[in-house]
Order: structure tokens, then sequence, then C-alpha cells
């Protein structure tokens, strides 16, 4: 193997692939990043076994070949070099990457290339595609609310439901639930649902970022595996087995209260009370009192505890009847920084019954919130 790139360039396939590295990598390849000539371009592909991203850069290709080196190493010594082209040259006597950038030179010891995971490309005829911001934006509104503890697997990961020309993303942890819809780009030729880890989801959206063409999202025949393909990156993640609750169960029907607020306005007053109710889990109680004639209706946003107690006062259209509730103001803050419109509605139906935010002239988004016990 020999070739050239721009240092710059290099950087950047490093910092998208190295994410998935294996920290506490069984198999001492996995600590490494595969280099690779492919096509005329340098393939750049990490794995930890259960997600895998591969990244194409541009390179001036002399020779092909391939091998693995360490990915720490690979990352922090490109990074320091200058802003310059990089020679690099494959030494397969001594299965080293001998590396050269203006003044700097260096030799990386690495690992055979045949001894590291093979990574699917092409899983399967049918593809679906979607924009990648609405992508994007699915996963960071949904998987908030995904769970971190392993205990129960499924939760860890997003259920993805593909239907006619629809994809419903949901993620719930036990606490809370997030829903989001989107329209696909073309037919789902049938109805398909899968659940992927959120840890991979996250990954996708780091490396969309800058995505302008369409993402492929195809699933294996044996519904194992998803690859998700952009431009000059993709990522194969192992899909979580296992069935996912019922969210329809979870989700009211009705409600009894119905409030619309200045989402800017209840994320400043529920920020506030978590400042004085961080060492009682969060606690934040909302209290709806319906306007009148004369005056509009409000929603008493406050805190107790040992420290102190805070009262926040805000307008809001409140139909319905007066009633109070507490959630966790975490959960209330996740939500809101990224609900993206101005207004929300908090709909309720008692104390102990879960709440429902969603955006104001937006029904593709549904979040579910448990209520917390208010000790009066």
């Amino acid at each position: 193997m020999k070739l050239s790139c721009l240092q710059e360039n290099l950087v950047k396939g490093i910092s998208i692939v190295s994410r998935v590295v294996s920290t506490r990598a069984v198999l001492p390849v996995l600590n490494n990043i595969l280099l690779a000539t492919d096509d005329g371009r340098l393939k750049l592909a990490a794995t930890d076994l259960s997600t895998s991203i591969t990244c194409w850069i541009g390179a001036k290709v002399e020779e092909d070949g391939e091998i693995t080196v360490p990915a720490r190493l690979l990352s922090d010594f490109v990074s320091t070099l200058p802003s310059a082209e990089i020679e690099m040259e494959l030494v397969t006597r001594t299965k080293s990457l001998h590396l050269k950038c203006a003044q700097f030179e260096a030799d990386i010891r690495g690992i055979d290339a045949q001894d590291f995971p093979l990574i699917p490309s092409d899983v399967s005829d049918h593809k679906l595609t979607i924009p990648p911001a609405t992508l994007r934006q699915m996963i960071e509104q949904v998987t908030l609310a995904a769970a971190t503890d392993e205990s129960r697997p499924v939760l860890t990961g997003a259920l993805a439901e593909f239907r006619d020309s629809e994809l419903t993303m949901v993620a719930a942890d036990g606490f809370r639930l997030s829903l989001r819809k989107a329209p696909l780009t073309e037919e789902v030729p049938e109805p398909m649902d899968v659940i992927i880890p959120a840890r991979a989801l996250r990954e996708l959206a780091r490396v969309s970022a800058e995505e302008e063409e369409p993402v492929e999202i195809i699933v294996t025949p044996s519904r194992n595996q998803v690859l998700f393909r952009l431009s000059n990156v993709e990522i194969v993640s192992q899909l979580i087995e296992g069935k996912f609750p019922d969210y329809n169960q979870i989700i009211p029907t009705s409600h009894g209260t119905r409030v619309v607020i200045n989402t800017h306005d209840l994320m400043r007053a529920v920020r506030i009370s978590v400042l004085f109710s961080r060492d009682v889990a969060n606690i934040v109680r909302l209290e709806t009192i319906p306007g009148s004639e004369i005056a509009p209706g409000r929603l008493i946003v406050e805190s107790t505890a040992e420290v102190g107690q805070n009262v926040g006062e805000l307008d809001a259209v409140v139909e319905g009847e007066q009633m109070e509730i507490a959630f966790n103001g975490r959960y209330v803050i996740d939500m809101l920084n990224v609900i993206g419109t101005e207004q929300v509605t908090l709909e309720t139906t008692n104390p102990s019954r879960p709440g429902i935010l969603k955006p104001v002239g937006d029904d593709n988004l549904i979040y579910v919130i448990m209520p917390m016990h208010i000790k009066k």
C-alpha cells in the first residue's frame, strides 16, 4: 500500500470511525482502525462488533494494500501534524505503516487486515431513503428517552416501525416515552419492525451532520443487522433481539386539562425549579389554573427542598379543570430542548396518570412522562 492524502481529510475520517473503537477489546485488532485502498480512495473502518463505521476519503493511490493500526496512536499522531500532505506506505516485512508529513515521520506497528472482522456492505436489494435532516431530528427527539440500564436490553434501543411510506421511531425507559413519525421517500414493500441500539443512532446523527443526500436504510433479510449508507460513510449495527413493549397502552388517549404555553418560558421556569430540587429527584410541581373573562390562564411551576423553594407563574391557555401534578424536571427539560416549536402543549388527566408534551402544530411528535408522587 502506498498513497498520499491531506492531513485534514485523514483527521476527519479518523474522527468519524474512531468513536466505535473498543476500549476494552478482547481481540487486539478491535483496538485498531483498518486502512485500505478502495477504488482510488482510502477506506477507514472501525468496529466494536456491535456497531461498525466505514468512511472513505480522497487519496492519491500508487499501490493497493491494507493494514490495521492502533486507533489512539494514529489519531493522536495525525491530529498533531501540520496541515499538509501525508504520505503513507505499508512496510510488509514488519507489518508497520510508515507515515511522512512535512518534517515529521513515524512507523506504527500494525496487525494484518485479514484479522479484522468482516463488515457487510450490500446486505439487501431493497433500500429505504429518508432526508438526513429529518433523520437527525428524529434521532435527537427519540433517543433521549432510551434507557441506559442494560437490565432490559430492548429499552436501550429505539423501535423503528416501517409502514406504507412512513417511519415511526419510539424509545422508552420506564419513566418517559418519546414517539416521532416521519415520511419516507418511497413505499415500504412490507411492514417491518426492528429495534436499533440508541448508541448506533446517535453515531449516525453525528456523522450525518454535513450530509445533504438522502440516507439509505437497509435491513438484512434475517433482521439482525441494519445498514445506514451516506455519501462517504456507512454504519452497520446489530439489531436488538426481543419484543418492544406495546407503547400504545402507555400513551393516554384522553385528557382532563390542556395547557398551551410558550416553550422558552416553560423551559426557563423548569430550569429554575430544578436548581432547587436537584437533591430531591428533580421533582417539579405544575399547577394549572384556568383563566376567566378578565384574567388569562396560568401555569404555576414550583419546587420545594431543604435548600429552599421557588415559584414561577406563567401565562398560559388552560382548558379544563384546575390540577396539580409533578414530574422529573430533567425529563421535561430534555424534551423542551428538542421540541423545535415556539409553543408546547401539556395534556394531563390526573396526578397519578402520565402527562403528554407535544409541539403545537405538529402531530408527529409525542412525549409521555410518568408523574411523580407529591407529598402533601
